[in-house]
């Protein structure tokens, strides 16, 4: 009896020293109360509502996971001309996601669909909505050349379905980012039973869906018809419930709505298509890389496939895609999507194929001395117009503003369902010293201070005479008449000094129509952000939003 005694009192012991260690050791669990104040969340009763399975953000449609890190920007292996554009410097790019092939024209096609079944091109009011959605066909046409096939079947026969996209200029890449944002989405909260199902399908110009009007205006969304906002099986149920309708409606800190896809700024991209990742030796890399591939070459060393071309691009004068019955490379135009092997990344087609389109505004030099932190030169800051109830103001039928581009071309600057943005002010930038203009494009190169002759003294307010400008581009005058047709003229003026100017935009990568000189990662080149080519296409990429690594891995120190 006394040894069960003794081993009863040794055992409450253990026991006691034992949870008193377990809650020495372990914090409290906050995933059911805030650690602020203790109030309980999600209770019945109202009060703060958070989901706490949201963990980390999902995979979007088309992309793969690109995790951040340090590389050297810039650095070309071959350099013969010493191009001083590309002069290395170290960067850091945050964890991304990004296409793992170029946009095709089958995605481009149901980009098409869309905007013409809900913006009828046979209503004057959207007929410029689809005309400036339209790719430039024209682009395969040349002088000396009979390409005539293309120009009629490129875009829309099935045999070039799954094809890069070519013949886009920037401004539509932008435009198409963002109509792929909304229905992406859209269909998620379709599928998370929040809106009515099949609403997508019923859409119209007066009742689009924008993920930015959602989430700030969610009463507006579909036009202001509550029953499709609304309609799904998870919102009525929780109508039934809550009494508290700010909680109806998905809100940023659900987590369940998809950041934006965009184009990926120039360091995104570049560090994306070096995929150095296949080179990295602990904190180090083992070496250089010329192509997204390993190796100094581009054909390829496996035994598998051996002497067998890595990229399309062109491999001499008249030499497109090699000689009959044993093509070097497979194609002589554009190639399929996923015809040649992906980067460590698993993305494809980072070299050669079609060039692309990035996001930044082009200057020569990247301005590393002010920042080296998710490199980007083309911020232009907006906000949303509130009007004077406090209302957000959403764009409608009746209040489109079309731009005229400088080749003539007119677009919508907003579509019906969006919110209507203005520049910010002085009452956003006061007393900031992160930001302090709208337009950044041109921020630290191109200003007063980039002007030949510049002095520090004297009028501020004084005109800087436009032929001592550092970027002296031709300005081409576009008008129209009173009967609507378009006069354009060129500007003859014989004492311009560059085509640089804050409306071209940079493009990567090797092409089918270009030597492998250009399929180096770090080369740049730039064109005109409403011109379009035969060989320049694009790819979109997401933020990542969260940690930087994928869930369950851990940093090595």
């Amino acid at each position: 009896m006394n040894l069960k005694r003794s081993l009863l009192s040794q055992l409450c012991l253990v026991v006691t020293v034992s949870l008193f260690f377990v809650s020495c050791n372990k914090s409290r669990d906050y995933t059911s109360s805030s650690r602020a104040t203790g109030w309980s969340m999600n209770a019945r009763e109202g009060g703060f509502q958070y989901d706490p399975k949201t963990k980390e953000q999902e995979t979007g449609p088309g992309l793969v996971f690109i995790e951040g890190g340090t590389f050297t920007m810039g650095r070309v292996q071959d350099d013969p001309m010493h191009d001083w554009n590309n002069s290395p410097n170290q960067q850091h790019v945050q964890s991304f996601y990004m296409d793992e092939t170029e946009v095709t024209n089958l995605m481009y096609l149901e980009y098409l669909d869309w905007v013409k079944n809900v913006f009828p091109p046979s209503e004057e009011n959207y007929r410029r909505i689809y005309e400036g959605a339209l790719l430039d066909t024209l682009v395969w046409r040349n002088r000396l050349g009979y390409n005539e096939v293309m120009t009629n079947n490129y875009l829309r026969h099935p045999a070039y379905a799954n094809y890069p996209v070519v013949g886009v200029s920037w401004i539509q890449a932008v435009e198409f980012s963002n109509w792929r944002t909304d229905r992406v989405n859209e269909l998620i909260l379709e599928t998370e039973g929040i809106t009515k199902r099949g609403a997508r399908y019923e859409t119209d110009s007066e009742s689009t869906f924008n993920t930015q009007t959602y989430l700030n205006a969610p009463t507006l969304t579909y036009g202001g018809n509550d029953s499709i906002t609304r309609g799904g099986k998870r919102s009525e149920s929780k109508a039934k419930r809550s009494k508290d309708s700010t909680n109806l409606y998905i809100q940023r800190k659900d987590g369940l709505l998809m950041p934006a896809y965009r184009l990926p700024t120039e360091a995104e991209w570049e560090y994306a298509a070096l995929g150095l990742i296949g080179l990295r030796n602990y904190n180090t890399y083992r070496g250089r890389k010329k192509y997204p591939w390993d190796g100094q070459y581009t054909r390829s060393s496996t035994r598998r496939n051996r002497g067998d071309q890595l990229a399309n691009f062109k491999q001499g004068d008249g030499d497109y895609g090699g000689i009959a019955g044993w093509s070097d490379d497979g194609a002589d135009i554009t190639a399929e999507v996923k015809s040649y092997e992906p980067n460590d990344y698993g993305l494809y087609d980072m070299a050669g194929n079609v060039a692309e389109w990035v996001a930044d505004v082009y200057r020569p030099i990247v301005d590393d001395e002010f920042n080296d932190f998710n490199y980007y030169r083309g911020n232009v800051y907006t906000k949303n117009y509130i009007d004077e109830d406090g209302k957000v103001k959403i764009v409608t039928s009746d209040s489109i503003v079309y731009d005229t581009l400088s080749n003539g071309k007119i677009i919508a600057r907003n579509l019906p369902g969006e919110i209507l943005q203005v520049p910010i002010d002085d009452s956003d930038t006061y007393l900031r010293t992160n930001f302090s203009d709208s337009d950044n494009r041109d921020f630290r190169d191109g200003d007063k201070r980039s002007t030949r002759y510049y002095q520090s003294f004297g009028d501020e307010e004084e005109e800087i005479d436009e032929s001592k400008r550092m970027y002296n581009s031709p300005k081409h005058m576009v008008s129209a008449d009173s009967t609507g047709k378009m006069e354009r003229q060129f500007d003859k003026t014989g004492n311009r000094t560059t085509l640089i100017n804050n409306e071209v935009r940079v493009y990567k990568g090797g092409s089918w129509r270009d030597r492998d000189y250009w399929l180096d990662p770090a080369q740049r080149r730039y064109f005109p952000e409403d011109m379009a080519t035969d060989y320049i296409g694009f790819r979109c990429a997401m933020s990542r939003v969260g940690s930087k690594t994928k869930e369950g891995k851990r940093p090595r120190n």
